[in-house]
């Protein structure tokens, strides 16, 4: 599975949400590391994982009934 990787910029521009409030507001505490984004070689660069990002957003899901976000990131299906 080939994965995207995005800049905040770039991220920014597909979410509709300012880059400095990703990097502020949603980096550690609803994007993870090491699960929506990565940081390259052990730098300070981070890079964003679209497919996780948009699974977890509910985006690929808009067939299934009924999800609640879980804290964990899972989703509880009502």
């Amino acid at each position: 599975m080939s994965l995207t990787y995005l800049t905040t910029d770039e991220l920014s521009g597909l979410i509709k949400y300012d880059p400095r409030t990703i990097r502020e507001r949603l980096k550690d505490s609803v994007l993870l590391e090491g699960k929506h984004y990565i940081r390259p070689f052990g730098g300070r660069k981070i890079l964003y994982i679209w497919e996780h990002i948009e699974r977890d957003m509910g985006l690929k899901s808009a067939g299934d009934s009924f999800a609640i976000p879980m804290a964990n990131g899972g989703v509880c299906h009502g």
